[in-house]
């Protein structure tokens, strides 16, 4: 269900970049306004944001390909793509979609040409959000003592206007059909189509007989962060940001709060994200920003206290 949501001069615009690209647009907008309002060039923000975005897919991309679960495939469909295994039917590993061989030993379809770039196309899916949250802090934190801008007080704003544009990507996974949740029969449940990324994936799970049928009734999770998301950005933004006792204050509450609300969606949602002692790679990488919060807020209150 890598759908396009519209077509311009032929040109496919995919529906999860268009609306990543719409948060991002947002955001740097809000982040050169709130820059003009308190005396600082809003150029420089325009110019973070724009550098956070390429840093921010480039992480996004490489912690999929090393925690997510997909590494040796992405190794051995350069080196050797029979050891890629492909749990598709028989049909679909013929059709013009896979063009594949079938392994009728082991039941599964193998790729037939190798790929050695297949790790970084970013645009056929695969990007985890702590990887770019990763990334663009590395070229946030390098450009703004660069240019020397107020580091804690940029950081603030970006942790007004990055919950808004988690809000409007996460609308983008769901039309896309990616970061699915799993099975439930609660009445708002929502089955996506054949081959959406649940179908393959209960299709892979015994849980339906072909990728060709839609996938059974799941957890909107894609709902459920986006809410969280806008959700977070009004509790900083209205309550927070006039209450803060220190500059950077609602940024650290903006990373802890995302980390708890993502902590708890983990649960629900059922596509391949790695993990390790039972959590996933979100989750551990949340307890950790957590604790590092905790650590940078004694830090900067004792600063305030002895200031």
């Amino acid at each position: 269900m890598q759908g396009r949501l519209f077509t311009v001069f032929d040109i496919p615009f995919p529906s999860y970049f268009v609306l990543l690209l719409t948060g991002f647009i947002f955001a740097t907008a809000a982040g050169a306004i709130w820059a003009k309002r308190v005396g600082q060039d809003p150029d420089v923000v325009v110019d973070l944001g724009l550098a956070m975005l390429l840093a921010g897919v480039v992480g996004a991309r490489l912690l999929h390909v090393i925690a997510d679960g997909y590494f040796w495939d992405y190794v051995h469909l350069c080196t050797d793509p029979s050891k890629v295994d492909w749990r598709i039917t028989v049909a679909e590993c013929g059709s013009e979609r896979y063009q594949g061989v079938w392994d009728a030993a082991k039941g599964v379809c193998h790729p037939t040409e190798a790929d050695c770039f297949a790790w970084a196309k970013f645009w056929a899916g695969g990007l985890t959000y702590y990887g770019g949250f990763i990334g663009a802090s590395a070229a946030a934190w390098y450009l703004l003592k660069r240019d020397r801008f107020p580091f804690w007080k940029a950081a603030d704003m970006a942790g007004m206007v990055i919950p808004i544009g988690l809000g409007f990507g996460r609308m983008g996974c769901l039309l896309a059909g990616c970061c699915f949740g799993t099975p439930t029969s609660v009445g708002w449940a929502l089955s996506f189509p054949s081959h959406s990324p649940a179908s393959e994936s209960q299709f892979k799970a015994g849980l339906l007989q072909s990728s060709f049928e839609p996938s059974l009734g799941v957890h909107p999770t894609q709902i459920y962060e986006s809410a969280g998301s806008f959700v977070i950005a009004a509790v900083l933004i209205l309550w927070l940001a006039g209450r803060k006792r220190y500059d950077g204050q609602v940024f650290l509450a903006f990373v802890a709060l995302y980390a708890i609300v993502r902590f708890l969606l983990e649960f629900w949602r059922n596509d391949d994200r790695g993990g390790l002692l039972g959590l996933s790679t979100s989750q551990l990488i949340g307890v950790v920003l957590v604790a590092v919060v905790v650590f940078f807020h004694r830090w900067r209150v004792s600063r305030v206290a002895t200031a």
